[in-house]
């Protein structure tokens, strides 16, 4: 066989190259695939594609798992998938309906082959959908850990809108989900969320107050590096949340940590609040004394202390340049303006040519009145003010005295969440075709990366090597 002599090239021009590509095709899909109109029908894949077989989906490893393969029939989609048929009820009539549309479909840009998405086709307007778990079965917050993944395709890009997933919690708001909407109980928010500059990934939980049964958002804190690429890049993301028993998170994109600690110092607000509070009964004193300096009562102004001195004054070194036309005005009159014709001198006043910079001036080093330029007062003193010392009645800084907190409770355990009954998706976006893929709940972590592997994964594969190719 014979072989291809290709250029030796440097290690480092070979990174350059790569790295070249990689940022053409993130940002233009096109290059690869062309710019063939997009068809509603099965597409083909490139040749070199990963072979790829719809993951099984089993109920005793997993509580959810939706490939959405086996339902890009219409019919088939509210099999399993329920479209919301509630309203918003905080909106204006005409946007308060969760009429946006919903489709499974493949990628615009096909990966691999027969794999199919949810697909949210409408931008601008409220949409909502929802699936209950596998068998009905709720998970339940024990002795194992939770364990979520999806993947997410922002097609177009996205500039504001949101692309979570929501985790409705076991009661009578996920008995019928025609009925879900954005008040609809939910456990876990989590995935990203942009709009602008501000660029989020949710974990959001609502906890429960074990003392009163009031329920509070808990927002995870950002996480340290901005994860821009995913809102432009137009290509697959995968998101994984984990939750442990020992309250710790963990947050990946694909595959990468991106966001770890625990569920009881890295949310706001925090889950238990503090064992004392400021006593709101409590006055400061009318005589507590909280300055740390004073004036000295026994300081003096200086007799040579002279408050009248000016800040700056005209500098006396100063002389005026040789050829300083004095006599001669800055601005002269237009000797070729003309009154206008409709000009009335009763209303509008005697007329006068506009003034213009004065020709003479524009090969002199300056006219009109020569002023010396201001330079600062060395005299200058300002205003007398005695100097400070320290107040020798100082008491401190006042504050309220502390109290028990009436409403203080500690929860060790806020992994013990509310129980998921389904999985639910309310956004609204200024995007469409925002494609929801590999959704999967389970309490065992191989489980998610098993699911990955078989899907995720393989088009990662495909998408680096066709870049590679698409350079060579």
């Amino acid at each position: 066989m014979m072989k291809l002599n290709r250029p030796r090239w440097s290690p480092l021009l070979w990174r350059i190259t790569l790295l070249l590509c990689a940022v053409v095709l993130f940002h233009n899909p096109a290059a690869v695939h062309g710019n063939d109109e997009i068809s509603t029908e099965p597409q083909p894949v490139a040749e070199d594609a990963e072979q790829y077989e719809t993951p099984k989906v089993d109920p005793k490893r997993m509580y959810f798992a939706e490939h959405f393969d086996d339902l890009y029939d219409e019919d088939a989609v509210g099999k399993r998938w329920i479209k919301s048929k509630a309203k918003k009820d905080d909106a204006a009539e005409e946007v308060a309906k969760y009429d946006g549309e919903w489709a499974v479909e493949q990628p615009l840009r096909p990966i691999l082959a027969n794999d199919y998405g949810l697909v949210l086709k409408s931008k601008a307007k409220h949409a909502a959908i929802a699936s209950h778990l596998l068998l009905n079965r709720p998970f339940v917050f024990e002795d194992k850990p939770l364990v979520v993944q999806y993947e997410v395709n922002l097609q177009e890009g996205q500039e504001c809108g949101g692309s979570y997933i929501k985790l409705l919690s076991v009661g009578d708001g996920t008995k019928d989900l025609k009925q879900f909407h954005d008040k609809t109980p939910y456990t876990i928010m989590f995935g990203p969320d942009k709009c602008g500059n501000d660029v989020k990934l949710h974990f959001i939980f609502r906890h429960v107050n074990p003392v009163n049964g009031t329920i509070t958002e808990k927002h995870c804190n950002k996480q340290k590096d901005r994860l821009d690429d995913p809102f432009k890049d137009k290509r697959p993301h995968l998101y994984q949340l984990i939750i442990r028993p020992d309250n710790t998170y963990t947050i990946r994109v694909d595959h990468k940590t991106v966001n770890e600690g625990s569920l009881l110092t890295n949310f706001t607000p925090a889950v238990n609040p503090p064992a004392e509070i400021d006593d709101p009964e409590d006055r400061k004193p009318e005589n507590w004394d909280d300055r740390e300096k004073i004036p000295d009562p026994d300081a003096t102004k200086p007799d040579d202390w002279n408050e009248e001195e000016p800040a700056q004054i005209a500098d006396p070194k100063a002389t005026k340049p040789a050829g300083w036309l004095d006599d001669v005005e800055e601005m002269v009159p237009d000797s070729n303006a003309v009154k206008p014709d409709d000009w009335d001198n009763d209303m509008d006043g005697e007329w006068e040519p506009p003034l213009i910079p004065n020709p003479l001036c524009e090969k002199a080093v300056g006219c009109g009145l020569w002023k010396a330029p201001m330079v600062a007062n060395p005299n200058y003193k300002g205003k007398w003010r005695p100097p400070l010392i320290a107040n020798v009645n100082y008491q401190g800084k006042w504050a309220p005295r502390k109290i028990p907190n009436p409403d203080f409770f500690e929860d060790l355990t806020p992994f013990r969440m509310t129980p998921i009954a389904a999985v639910g998706i309310e956004i609204w976006s200024m995007s469409n075709d925002i494609l929801f893929d590999n959704i999967v709940i389970c309490d065992d972590e191989a489980v998610a990366d098993e699911w990955a592997a078989q899907t995720f994964d393989l088009k990662v594969k495909t998408l680096d090597r066709q870049a590679v190719s698409f350079c060579f």
